[in-house]
Parts: structure tokens; sequence; C-alpha cells
């Protein structure tokens, strides 16, 4: 290869390097003990209070609301197929949600609601007193029994009315909908006599402490937390990643959908009628161990008007990351996936690799095996852009004598020497950058294939074989007594040492030029202590492309090893017209 061709394959390792060193998730940090970071209480961030700069102690409720500070906690059960909800009446708020089908990292259910603090889900708002009311400090009343339990089978829903009232009689009502099957539940905010109470013509329906967190790594599950509002066709996000430095943004408008993530669960509010805007506000928070958690405040403003009625409905989707799911729950939702950059990556990710994906998990069990399949069907599908750029590296490799000798003559000129490698180009017909191309052509398949398996639900917690237990999280065989610098390693991948073993070979096959021997190891080493934070099932897919990619060179060496170069034959000019006339004349007197 002569130099151009080395600086494209440096460019695409910086490349991958880079957007990979981007996305990655951090280095892994280890809990000993088996520590659950999201169990740990922290300080979470103060809800914006967006309404008026007044902060009240929660006694502090003014004349309107001071006789609902205080009453008897109930707490409704709720069961369906796919959780269990704990509804209270202190705030009116969600005071657990636990799933029944996805557990922890130590096998406990997935509960994602922070009841430590009460639960959530509550309304905000300015009364005419001045005082800032947050309903998660009010009584509601509710017609059940204490602890009463509602089992939802089937088609079955339930509808509750959660009341507080004001001491002039206005009335606050909270309608919660639960139907099984599915993972949201309605939600009807009414208003009765409440337009004297309510002033500056607006209230907000907040969620005010994020979700819990359900994996190990609490480093790798904060990278993947963020808040987002969606209005006007555009997505606002935030993520907080400074410790202890809180991020704030605004919206204004009609706002379709609050939400905030974690690495595989969400939770967004989607109001049916017409809103006014929305707010974000999240914080980062140290954890034992090099932890991190990463708390998230959202809200929605909602107009009112001050009459004696009013209501507004609302949607709320408390449920797994899962793309089908996730997409036929509200338009757009979708947009919270980290499926690739929207502009060309996220098509590939929604339109090729999760229906294929999804296709071969119809009648394959075990997803180890499909990442298999799915891994021979993609390199299938790329052998035209790699065979191709397979086939120009055998070429340059061939001229790499004859341009050594071009080096050595004309070592003083270097600028003679460039024109004669480039008529060496012309004479044989190779193309430099012909092995650069088709892999530059690769790299939006190969992002999406690494959005995709990153974020896939489907992974989580799902045996292959052998060491290979958990396919999201990096399959450790050996634990370092001390943390590599630069790329803060401290654990031993077995897949990702296995794709850089596969790596060295690729190299070892195509490098050729003793110039470059620094690459043949240099690559495999980098990119194998990047892969080790990697979760499992995406290096099991480089390891088994990289296998097949070993088999296709070795066939095309085969294929055209042999294959003397020839130089590129000169098409001889025909003159012209004129000159063809010219020739047939004697014929033609003739």
């Amino acid at each position: 290869m002569d130099r151009q061709a080395i600086l494209g394959f440096v460019l695409i390792a910086v490349i991958l390097i880079v957007w990979m060193s981007m996305n990655s998730p951090h280095p892994t940090a280890v809990q000993e003990n088996h520590v659950d970071s999201a169990t740990i209480p922290v300080q979470v961030a103060q809800p914006p209070r967006q309404l008026g700069e007044e902060r009240v102690e929660k006694d502090s409720l003014g004349k309107f609301f001071s006789t609902a500070a205080t009453g008897v906690e109930r707490i409704l059960v709720v069961e369906t197929d796919e959780y269990t909800a704990e509804i209270t009446t202190k705030g009116g708020l969600i005071r657990k949600w636990e799933f029944k089908h996805y557990k922890t990292w130590d096998g406990e259910p997935v509960q994602l609601v922070d009841f430590e603090k009460g639960g959530d889900y509550s309304l905000l708002f300015n009364s005419a007193d001045g005082k800032l009311i947050d309903t998660r400090n009010l009584f509601f009343q509710l017609s059940m029994r204490p602890w009463q339990k509602v089992v939802l089978e089937r088609d079955d829903s339930l509808s509750i009315d959660l009341s507080v009232s004001s001491s002039t009689g206005g009335r606050i009502i909270k309608t919660f909908t639960f139907r099984n099957g599915s993972y949201s539940f309605d939600s009807r905010i009414r208003f009765e006599g409440m337009g004297q109470i309510i002033s500056g013509f607006e209230y907000q329906v907040v969620w005010e402490n994020g979700l819990r967190y359900a994996e190990r790594n609490s480093v790798d599950e904060s990278s993947s937390a963020m808040a987002y509002a969606y209005s006007g066709g555009e997505l606002a996000e935030i993520d907080a990643v400074q410790h202890a430095e809180p991020v704030k943004k605004s919206v204004s408008g009609g706002t379709d959908w609050v939400a905030t993530r974690n690495k595989y669960f969400a939770l967004a509010i989607i109001p049916r009628d017409v809103s006014q805007g929305a707010y974000l506000e999240g914080i980062a928070h140290p954890l034992p161990d090099n932890g991190t958690k990463e708390d998230y405040n959202i809200g929605l403003r909602m107009p009112f008007k001050g009459t004696d009625v009013e209501q507004a409905h609302f949607t709320v989707f408390i449920g797994p990351l899962d793309y089908d799911i996730v997409k036929s729950t509200s338009a757009n939702l979708d947009q919270i996936m980290s499926l690739g950059a929207a502009w060309i990556i996220r098509p590939i990710s929604e339109w090729v690799m999760i229906p294929l994906f999804r296709f071969l998990r119809s009648f394959i069990p075990n997803y180890g095996v499909v990442i298999i399949i799915f891994s021979i069907i993609i390199k299938v599908a790329l052998h035209p852009l790699t065979k191709t750029s397979m086939k120009s590296m055998k070429r340059m490799q061939a001229l790499q004598p004859m341009m050594e000798e071009i080096r050595t003559k004309y070592k003083d000129d270097p600028q003679k020497m460039n024109k004669q490698i480039m008529q060496l180009y012309k004479d044989y017909g190779v193309n430099p950058a012909g092995g650069c191309l088709p892999m530059l052509l690769q790299l939006p398949i190969l992002y999406a294939l690494w959005a995709v398996f990153r974020s896939a639900i489907e992974l989580r917690q799902a045996n292959f074989v052998w060491w290979i237990t958990d396919l999201s999280v990096p399959d450790v065989i050996v634990r370092l007594p001390f943390r590599l610098p630069l790329f803060g390693v401290e654990d031993v991948s077995g897949l990702a040492l296995l794709m850089g073993i596969t790596m060295f070979i690729q190299q070892k096959m195509t490098v050729k030029d003793p110039r470059q021997k620094m690459m043949v190891w240099l690559m495999p080493i980098m990119l194998t202590l990047l892969f080790t934070s990697f979760p499992s099932g995406l290096n099991l897919y480089y390891f088994v492309f990289n296998i097949l990619s070993i088999g296709q060179q070795m066939w095309i060496n085969k294929e055209h090893g042999d294959q003397p170069l020839r130089m590129v034959e000169k098409k001889k000019r025909s003159g012209g017209l004129l000159s063809r006339i010219t020739k047939d004349l004697p014929r033609m007197k003739r």
C-alpha cells in the first residue's frame, strides 16, 4: 500500500475509535459485595418552580389546603399481567410500579418508582393566597379499603377516583384508568370550583424523582439516562453529566410529550389535550465504588382558564424500551430510543436491523444463535462491498515491489516519485482508494448494528453458552488487580479478546508492507481494549463477522492470488469521422 492508502486506513480507524468512544459505556464501576447503587439513598434535585420563585415548606399550604395536610394514608394495589402498581392517597401518587417479566441484575423484580420519596405524578400550581401548592403534600380521599388488591385479567379495566378538597369546597379529582395487557394508564385531572383558587392561568403535571436504576453497573446505566420533550416536531433533551451541576431546559408551546429513561426502561407523560410548554431538569450524584446516578424532573405546563369545571386527559407510560411497545404508545415516542443519527443511521436501524432481528427471534429461541445467524446474513449482504475492497487491497499488495523500486529510485525527488507512483496506478488500473471506500460505505450499517445491539432490551439477561450469561453486559472472564490508564479497563472480556485475535489474523493476512507492521498489532490491541466494556452480544457479532471475513479473505486469496498484474490496454484512437471517410474513399472509387 502507498502512503494514501495507509492514510485512508488510519482515518477509518480514527473514525471508528472516535464514534465508539463517544457512544460507548463509561468504564465499568465494580461494586463490591454486590451493592445495588439504585437502592442507596441520594439527594434528589428539587423540582423546578417555574410558576414562581417562592419555595415553601410542606406545611406551608396556605388557607386553601392546610386542612388537607393531615390524614390517613391508604394504598390500593392493582395487578395486571404486566405489572403490579400501588396507588397512595398521600399525594394521590403512583407509589410503586413493579414489573412481572423483568428482573434487576440481582434477581429482584424491576421497580421503577422511587417509593422512598413517597411516589410520583403530582400537580403543581400557585394559589390565590400566594402559596406554591404541590399536591404530593396533600391527602386525597379514595373510596376503597386500605391495601385492597384488584387483579385485572383478560380485557379487564379499572377506574379509580382520588379527590382532595379545598377549604372553600373546591375539589381536585385525579382519575386513574388501568387496563390489563398495557404498560400505560389513562389519567384525568378534573378541577371543580377551583377558578378562584388557582392563579396564573396555569398548572403543571410533574414527575419529580426520575426512575430507579435496575442494572448492576450504574455508570453504564447513567450513560443512557436522559430526559426529553417533544414539541413542534423537534426533540429537546438534557443529559446530566457533571455531578452537582443541574441541567435545565424549558420548552414553550404545545408539547406532545415529556419523558425520561434509564438504560432499558422509560416513563412518558402524554397530554391528550393542548399543553402550553414543558420543563426538564436533571442532576447527577456520585455513588460508592465510583458509581453515579442521574435523576430527572419532567413536567408539562397546562392552561387553566379559571372556569368552575375544567379537566385534562393524559396517558402515562411506564414500561420497557421495546421498540414495538414504545412505537405503539404515542407518535414519535420512539425518538427516546438510541437508534443512531436520524438522517442516515436510524432508518437503517428501524427498517432493516430491528425487523430482521425480530424475524430471526420468532423461530430461534437462543439470542446468541440469533446474533450468529444475523452476522452471517449481514456478511452475505455486504459481500459485494467487502469483496471489492479485498480484491483492491490484493492488487495494491502486488504493486508493492514496483512501488518500492520507484521510492528507492526517486527518494531524493518526492514530487517525481509521487508522479511515477500515480502513473503506476494508471498503467495497471488500480484505484488507491478502492480498498477504503467500500469500508467507509459499511460504516452506517455497522453503526446501526452497534446502536441496536447496545440498546436492545431483548438481549438483557439473555443467556447464550458457557460463561456468557447476559448478552447485554460485558462477559468478564478475569478481573485485573489494577485499572489500565486512558481506557479505564479493569476487566477482561472473553469475546472482546477473541474479537481482537481474529482482527489480528485479518491484519496479518492483508498487511504485507514492512513499514506497516505496527498496524498489524496496534489496531487489534486498541479495539480490544475499547470493546472490553461493550455488551457481549455486540462483541459476539463482531467476532463472528471477523471469522467470516477471514474465510472470505482466504477464498479471495485462493481464487485471485495467482492472477498476474496486467497493464491496462491503451485504446487506439480511431482518428474521428473524417479519417474513416478518407480511408474508405479508394474503395468507393473502385
